[in-house]
């Protein structure tokens, strides 16, 4: 081993700003606006509040309130790795720490496959409302249409992702100036519907005026576990993209108290947006399956295509509006995840060398940053092509990737800190009962989602010799993963060896 390895693997020492990135570069406030960005409510709610009424009715306050508990768990935990080890690659890095180099591996690999699919995802929805922003602004329906000729969307999709790549090659200082810009219009604009639907309802104006309960909070009230089941694993897929803050720890101020205070308010931060808007959306349109009811499922594309005309009046367009930038912005945040997660994977010998690449300039990760924009256009082109079902049931198999990878987290830090876990109160709690109960809530949802989606009936419905597609894709890349990793032990042995990223646990220090 050499001594730049021995220098890694010293206790206290995990590679902070070994990398070349640009330290100090974000505030709390910065990475709480990208925590927000990359989750994209604007966008997130309009797809998700639709299907997740269908599933559960008035009860959507309280699959949220369940799908905040584990985030919220999982957060703490994450929160108290980045104190101990503050180090780009998050869950590879904190995985391989605590459970090994092959654990930590697939940890890392479950959170670049989820980041680059939900890539495409995002650049497509940022497409179909630019043409739809397109047909509202120069009053031509047959404008919007554009986004269903197959070469012209894919080329407007590409555009989009290059676009959200350069600037995150740019370094996290564009990245912040980018998303203050853009979330604030997306809350503001979220802040008026609600406030909006909410006059209607007290005016009497509403569609279906439907009061507001405290049985809508309650989860107990769902009809079946398989509806809360479902409602849990939308609301889990809703909440993802908060370990962003994580991701840029080595570029933020105080990188062992920034991120993770950063994270933890994000959740609680979305969790207000989303109980909002979701209260409001139900209160004025009710969950009838008829008109501008939230269960129509003509609605659930985009329930906010539907409801800003009606609750917003002649300045539903900013809504639109509101959407794209939501999808842009999260495209382009969620570079952040999967650039800096290959980075310290080069970093340590886990991926070639190359990804370890940083750009003199703006101290970014510029070779992991560019080919996660060539994986995610790859991706989106082979789908787009070969199967518009295809793409979108990847797309539902997200789910078993987030619960996967950050399960897994969780649980490396209920292993890593056992040492000291029963060492007072605030040890048990955040290091031991928070990240378990979350991790095991999470990793349930894992496996009950992978079952569940091996019914042919599951997503949209295709399947392969009676297997869900959406179980076939899913365990597809999960295993793309594996043997992926099993090339790089070939190429590369030294870190699956220990030798350059060692197991450790964390050690009580009173």
């Amino acid at each position: 081993m050499s001594a730049k390895e021995t220098v890694r693997n010293a206790p206290g020492d995990h590679g902070l700003s070994e990398k070349g990135l640009k330290a100090g570069s974000v505030g709390l406030i910065g990475a709480v606006v990208i925590g927000i960005s990359c989750i994209a409510p604007a966008y997130t709610l309009t797809a998700a509040l639709g299907p997740t009424v269908s599933e559960v009715g008035v009860h959507l306050p309280a699959i949220f309130l369940v799908g905040f508990i584990p985030m919220l768990l999982v957060a703490l935990g994450y929160r108290e790795l980045n104190n101990a080890m503050p180090d780009a690659g998050t869950s590879f890095t904190w995985a391989s720490r605590a459970f090994g180099p092959w654990i930590g591996w697939m940890g890392g690999w479950g959170l670049i496959a989820a980041t680059i699919i939900v890539l495409s995802n995002l650049a497509a929805v940022a497409v179909d409302f630019f043409y739809l922003m397109l047909a509202q602004i120069f009053s031509n329906d047959s404008l919007a249409d554009l986004t269903t000729v197959l070469p012209l969307n894919i080329v407007t999709t590409l555009v989009f992702i290059a676009g959200a790549c350069w600037i995150s090659y740019r370094g996290m200082e564009t990245t912040k100036t980018f998303q203050y810009v853009l979330v604030a219009f997306q809350l503001l604009v979220l802040g008026w519907f609600a406030i909006a639907a909410f006059a209607h309802v007290a005016n009497g104006t509403a569609f279906d005026a439907t009061a507001i309960t405290a049985d809508w909070f309650n989860p107990f009230a769902v009809e079946s576990f398989s509806q809360f089941a479902a409602g849990v694993s939308l609301s889990i897929f809703i909440f993802w993209g908060w370990d962003v803050t994580l991701t840029m720890n080595e570029e933020t101020k105080n990188p062992k108290k920034t991120p993770g205070r950063a994270a933890t308010a994000t959740v609680i931060v979305i969790m207000v947006i989303y109980m909002t808007v979701s209260l409001a959306t139900l209160a004025f349109a009710g969950i009838g399956t008829e008109g501008l009811g939230a269960g129509n499922p003509d609605n659930q594309g985009s329930i906010f295509a539907v409801l800003a005309g009606p609750v917003m009046g002649p300045f539903a367009i900013l809504m639109s509006l509101a959407i794209l930038s939501s999808s842009a912005a999260s495209l382009q945040s969620t570079f952040v995840s999967p650039a800096r997660t290959l980075l310290s994977m080069g970093h340590y010998q886990a991926l070639p060398k190359s990804f370890s690449k940083i750009s003199p300039t703006h101290k970014s990760p510029s070779y992991a940053t560019i080919a996660a924009a060539i994986a995610a256009a790859a991706f989106y082109v082979i789908t787009r092509t070969f199967s518009e079902n295809a793409l979108w049931d990847t797309i539902t198999a997200l789910g078993m990737m987030i619960c996967f990878y950050y399960g897994i987290t969780a649980l490396a830090c209920v292993w890593y800190f056992r040492a000291e876990a029963f060492r007072g109160a605030r040890n048990f709690f955040f290091k031991f009962l928070a990240p378990l109960v979350g991790g095991v809530i999470l990793l349930v949802m894992f496996f009950k989602t992978a079952y569940d989606s091996m019914d042919p009936d599951y997503g949209s419905g295709s399947n392969i010799a009676g297997l869900g597609l959406v179980f076939i894709l899913g365990a597809g890349v999960i295993l793309l993963g594996a043997v992926l990793m099993f090339f790089m032990y070939l190429r590369n042995p030294a870190f699956f060896k220990g030798q350059v990223l060692s197991r450790a646990s964390q050690t009580y220090n009173p």
